[in-house]
């Protein structure tokens, strides 16, 4: 059974940072991608990062771009997601999620709908 489990939310100051992570286990998926998406209340999913299969290309949501940074170890089968510089309106639940083939190009990472498989969220909340 494929499991994705985030960890690593909580509160924070804005200003402040913040590491996720997300542990992957029932399947090898060195070579998926990789990605962050975040829901806040009361609007839909949205994506933030990715991250192609050898860790070489990256792909951010223009809000998060130059704050977060994204990254993986395909030994241990995790994703990270490192948050700084972090605002009130990044407050959202942070999910990790892998593609559902392997090999798919940039182009189609930030499309929720290519990812298979889905944890089930970390919060974060940014104070002010």
């Amino acid at each position: 059974q494929v499991q994705l489990v985030e960890s690593g939310g909580g509160l924070v100051q804005a200003g402040g940072s913040l590491r996720l992570s997300c542990a992957a286990s029932g399947r090898t998926f060195s070579r998926y991608g990789l990605g962050w998406f975040r829901q806040a209340p009361g609007k839909e999913r949205e994506f933030a990062a990715a991250i192609n299969w050898s860790g070489g290309n990256t792909v951010y949501a223009d809000s998060v771009k130059g704050r977060f940074t994204i990254s993986r170890d395909n030994v241990k089968n995790t994703v990270h997601l490192q948050m700084n510089s972090l605002k009130p309106e990044d407050t959202a639940v942070y999910y990790c999620a892998a593609m559902g083939k392997p090999g798919q190009p940039m182009g189609v990472m930030t499309r929720a709908y290519e990812y298979g498989f889905w944890g089930q969220g970390t919060q974060v909340t940014v104070s002010s």
